[in-house]
């Protein structure tokens, strides 16, 4: 179907002219995500609570995770809600809060804990703490790197049948790891370690626009996609990156650039991370197994 120049139809049978615009509007805002794949529910910390909801109908579900919008899509007919589950949750009861005309309904579900692999190292302090100059700049650098993974825009990226995997190579450092420093305990890895030669293409996990790139102390050479309604994914550690800029549009399977050792590393390899309502989860549950 091609749009006039005038942005109008002609609807030859009842002889109307039919604003194109308000159809393209429909198109794009009436209806969510409509899932080709679902990440793994589960409920334990640094996962996905897959919930499904009882809402009907094509508009999308507002539901919300410790004030937090979260990822809603259908599949099937059925609306479901992917509530990020934070590494720092506790294992219990929790709630999610559906929306509605007459308030909002609680949506109960259980996290139970998990216990990740925990590595113990020791290395010269000069790795481990940071000089006055490196902590100012890790302190400009923060609030950009998280205000790009932590937004959420009700914005609507369609779905592939399936995620793309960002590169080929072996999991060197899965997810939620433990590090001890010298006997100091670390904040547990965020993301997936995937080692590859340097130059790997690396590719865009889902569609969606540039959040951020550049150039990190920690990270390095960096990508940040924003895939709509609070879904992220981080990929750094890159070598070079490609001619990109913060808005521009990226499909499953882009390019964006490739494998390298930038940051704080000590060899080459993609760090990738994927966050739902600022909640780090775990990249794992997205892959096909």
């Amino acid at each position: 179907m091609s749009l006039s120049s005038g942005f109008y139809l002609y609807a030859s049978r009842y002889r109307l002219l039919i604003p194109a615009v308000i159809i393209v509007f429909s198109l794009f805002f009436a209806g969510g995500v409509y899932a080709g794949f679902t990440p793994e529910d589960s409920r334990v910390p640094g996962g996905v609570a897959v919930i499904k909801l009882p809402q009907k109908g094509d508009a999308p579900p507002h539901v919300f995770f410790q004030k937090k919008r979260v990822f809603t899509a259908k599949q099937d007919d059925t609306w479901y809600a992917w509530v990020g589950l934070p590494l720092s949750l506790k294992a219990g009861q929790y709630q999610a809060f559906w929306r509605t005309k007459d308030g909002d309904k609680p949506l109960d579900f259980k996290v139970t804990d998990k216990k990740y692999q925990e590595q113990r190292l020791t290395v010269k302090n000069k790795h481990v703490n940071l000089s006055t100059e490196q902590l100012q700049r890790v302190w400009r650098e923060t609030p950009e790197i998280r205000g790009a993974m932590d937004t959420f825009k009700p914005v609507i990226h369609p779905l592939p049948d399936a995620l793309v995997q960002p590169t080929e190579g072996r999991i060197s450092s899965s997810f939620g790891l433990r590090r001890v420093f010298n006997g100091k305990p670390r904040k547990p890895h965020s993301g997936m370690d995937i080692a590859a030669p340097t130059g790997t293409p690396v590719l865009s996990a889902l569609n969606g626009k540039v959040a951020a790139i550049g150039d990190y102390y920690f990270n390095g050479k960096t990508v940040i996609v924003d895939h709509g309604q609070g879904l992220t994914t981080l990929y750094c550690h890159l070598s070079e990156t490609e001619a990109l800029k913060v808005g521009d549009t990226v499909s499953a399977g882009d390019k964006l650039g490739e494998v390298g050792a930038t940051g704080r590393v000590t060899g080459p390899h993609l760090h990738w991370t994927v966050t739902l309502n600022g909640a780090r989860v775990d990249p794992a549950l997205f892959l096909e197994k």
